[in-house]
C-alpha cells in the first residue's frame, strides 16, 4: 500500500507495513539484536602485536620518509652552499640536484635498515630469545647488533663488529633512557622506539 505521487509532493514512499514479520535474529546477529548467546563474543586478541611484514612495512616506510626529509634537508643546505652561480635559476638547479642526491640516499639507507632491522626482531620473536635468556627486552638490541653487522658486513670483520656494537649500543640506550624516565619501551611503535 503506496502512497499515490501526487503533484509536487516528491516520491512515493514504500511500504513498510510487513516489517514487523522480520526476524532480527538472523538479519543482525552481529548488533546483539536476539539471538541465543548468552556470553559475549569477544575478538581474537594477538599478544605478540602486528606481525612480521606489516610491521617491516610500517617501519620502512617511515624510515623512508625520515631519511628523505632528514636527507633533504641536508641537500637543501649543501646545494645553497655550494652553488657556482649567483643567477637564480643555477641556484634553484643546484638546491634540488643536491636535495634529490642527499635525500634519495639517505631515504634508502634508512628504508633499508628498518627492514633488516624488522627482519632480525621478527626472527628473534620467532626463536623466544626473550624466554631462551630470561632478558625481557632482548630482541630488538639483537635485531639492532645483527642490523649493523649485515648491513656493514661486506666492509671487512673490524667494520661490521663496530656497526654491530653501534646497533646494540643505541638500543641499549634508548632502553636504558627509557627505563629512567619511566615510559614503556616501544611504546611509539616504530622501530626500538
Amino acid at each position: 500500500m503506496s502512497k499515490e505521487f501526487e503533484g509536487d509532493a516528491g516520491a512515493p514512499l514504500p511500504d513498510f507495513s510487513g516489517a514487523s514479520n522480520i526476524d532480527l535474529g538472523t538479519v543482525a546477529p552481529a548488533l546483539g539484536m536476539g539471538g541465543s548467546q548468552k556470553q559475549p563474543d569477544y575478538l581474537d586478541y594477538d599478544q605478540k602485536g602486528r606481525g612480521v611484514v606489516t610491521t617491516m612495512f610500517a617501519n620502512a616506510g617511515l624510515s623512508y620518509l625520515i631519511g628523505i626529509c632528514g636527507g633533504g634537508v641536508y641537500g637543501l643546505q649543501r646545494g645553497i652552499a655550494s652553488t657556482p652561480n649567483s643567477k637564480f635559476k643555477v641556484q634553484v638547479n643546484s638546491v634540488l640536484n643536491h636535495c634529490g642526491r642527499y635525500g634519495s640516499k639517505m631515504g634508502n639507507t634508512l628504508g633499508v635498515f628498518a627492514v633488516v632491522y624488522s627482519l632480525y626482531e621478527g626472527l628473534a620473536d620467532s626463536l623466544e630469545l626473550d624466554r631462551i635468556t630470561g632478558v625481557d627486552f632482548i630482541s630488538p638490541p639483537v635485531a639492532a647488533a645483527m642490523t649493523g653487522v649485515t648491513y656493514y658486513g661486506p666492509a671487512g670483520v673490524r667494520v661490521a663488529a663496530l656497526a654491530g656494537t653501534l646497533g646494540f649500543a643505541m638500543v641499549g640506550g634508548t632502553y636504558a633512557g627509557y627505563t629512567i624516565i619511566g615510559k614503556p619501551f616501544g611504546s611509539y611503535g616504530f622501530l626500538f622506539l
